[in-house]
C-alpha cells in the first residue's frame, strides 16, 4: 500500500507509530472494510474488489521476505532479542519469514510463523525462501525500501499496489510514479468504490 505521492509509510517510525507520521489504519481502511479482513471481530463487511484483494493476499503464500524496518524499530545490532515483531504471539503470516539484516540473529518460531534473519543480496535471499516455500509462491512483503531492492534486481514477477487517496508529503518511497515500472511491466490500473486505485503490474 502507498500513498497518492508514493511512499509507503511516514517518517519517525517508533515503537509507537510504526508507519511514523502515516496513519496505517487510513492506509488499509480499503481492506479493513472487507468481508475477509482477517482482524474482523464483527460480521458482514463489503464484498466486491477490495474484499477479493483481501482474500488473495495470502493464497499460495509459501513464505515471506521483509525488511527489518518492517520487522521492528530498533536499527543497528540488535539490543533486544526479547523484541518479536509488532504481531504478538500470533503473527499473521503462517510461513516462514525471511527478515534482510545485516545483523544477524537466531531464528525463533511463533504460532506457525518462524522469522530467519539473514544478510545477503536479493537473489541470495530470495533462493533461501523459495527453498522453503516448498514450490508456493514467495510474497515480498515490503517495505518499500526492500521492494525497491527487488524492483532493481529484476526479481520481481507480478506486484500489486493498492493506491490510497491520501497523501503524506514524506516519507520512504516506493515510486515517483507508477509509470517508473512501464518499461518492463504491463500495467493495469483498476479504480475500486472505496477510493482505493489497484495498480497490477506483470512482467512484459
Amino acid at each position: 500500500m502507498v500513498s497518492q505521492d508514493g511512499f509507503g509509510t511516514g517518517e519517525g517510525q517508533s515503537l509507537e507509530r510504526p508507519f511514523g507520521h502515516a496513519d496505517p489504519r487510513e492506509m488499509s481502511a480499503w481492506a479493513s472494510a472487507t468481508a475477509s479482513w482477517p482482524n474482523r471481530e464483527d460480521a458482514g463487511g463489503t464484498r466486491g474488489l477490495d474484499d477479493y484483494f483481501t482474500r488473495d493476499f495470502s493464497h499460495n503464500i509459501g513464505a515471506e521476505i521483509m525488511g527489518r524496518n518492517k520487522f521492528g524499530p530498533q536499527r543497528g545490532p540488535w539490543q533486544d532479542h526479547e523484541w518479536r515483531g509488532w504481531w504478538g504471539d500470533e503473527p499473521p503470516f503462517h510461513t516462514p519469514v525471511f527478515v534482510m539484516t545485516h545483523h544477524e540473529r537466531p531464528s525463533f518460531t511463533l504460532s506457525d510463523t518462524t522469522f530467519h534473519f539473514v544478510a545477503g543480496d536479493p537473489e541470495t535471499v530470495l533462493e533461501q525462501a523459495k527453498e522453503a516455500a516448498q514450490g508456493k509462491d514467495v510474497r515480498l512483503g515490503g517495505g518499500p525500501t526492500t521492494v525497491r531492492e527487488f524492483l532493481d534486481a529484476d526479481l520481481v514477477d507480478t506486484l500489486h499496489v493498492a493506491v490510497s487517496p491520501m497523501k503524506l508529503g514524506a516519507g520512504v518511497r516506493l515510486w515517483n510514479s507508477p509509470e517508473d515500472l512501464t518499461d518492463r511491466y504491463h500495467l493495469e490500473v483498476v479504480p475500486s468504490p472505496s477510493g482505493v486505485t489497484h495498480h497490477l503490474f506483470w512482467r512484459k
